[in-house]
């Protein structure tokens, strides 16, 4: 199974709070909200379309509880509710023990070994949504295969930004991109190697 990160991001690379602000989730943040005024029905479709085709998600402690209470209880709305419901979901957490939300699997201990043991699995893709930490450690690791921003015509200049000051370098090969008629770039890359420098 391919792994693929899925997120949405500003132009200046910050990940954090797309859909407003939540001070429990987001202490300090005051920039939320940024994704809300710039979609359209494309961008939207496009989004649920990423939703809707992958074999099961993969998603972070903090993202999991705030998808549970949203988009659990929307589970057959014909959109992203039903779209996470109805597929596995894998969490990573050291927490999480009982998960409430059907279909949900708690990943502990070596994260690294179990999420190599799901990508073995034939065919597919495992699709991350949310959870900017668990992307930039799942990158860190060199688990990704695919990675899908959503980019929006903003600069937030602060917040939790996708990819960290100093890290590791990745070579990246253009497999799709779409211009939204509101600004929002989508652009997804295969995951491959080191880069070349001049």
């Amino acid at each position: 199974m391919k792994l693929t990160i899925s997120l949405q991001v500003t132009l200046d690379g910050v990940a954090q709070a797309n859909g407003g602000n939540n001070e429990e989730m987001d202490p300090g943040f005051t920039r939320g909200g940024w994704a809300l005024p710039l979609n359209d029905g494309d961008a939207v479709q496009y989004i649920l379309d990423t939703w809707q085709r992958p074999d099961a998600f993969v998603l972070g402690r903090k993202t999991y509880g705030l998808f549970e209470t949203y988009w659990g209880a929307r589970s057959d709305d014909s959109g992203f509710g039903e779209a996470i419901s109805s597929k596995p979901k894998h969490v990573v957490s050291n927490t999480l023990t009982e998960p409430s939300w059907e279909g949900t699997t708690v990943i502990s201990g070596d994260v690294a070994a179990r999420i190599r043991e799901l990508k073995a699995q034939p065919g597919g893709e495992l699709l991350v949504v949310g959870s900017a930490a668990l992307a930039r450690w799942l990158l860190e690791n060199e688990l990704v295969d695919e990675l899908n921003l959503i980019q929006f015509p903003v600069i937030v200049g602060e917040g939790e930004r996708l990819f960290p000051r100093d890290g590791l370098d990745f070579g990246l090969e253009l497999q799709h991109s779409t211009v939204f008629r509101t600004g929002i770039v989508a652009l997804t890359y295969r995951v491959g190697g080191r880069p070349e420098y001049a």
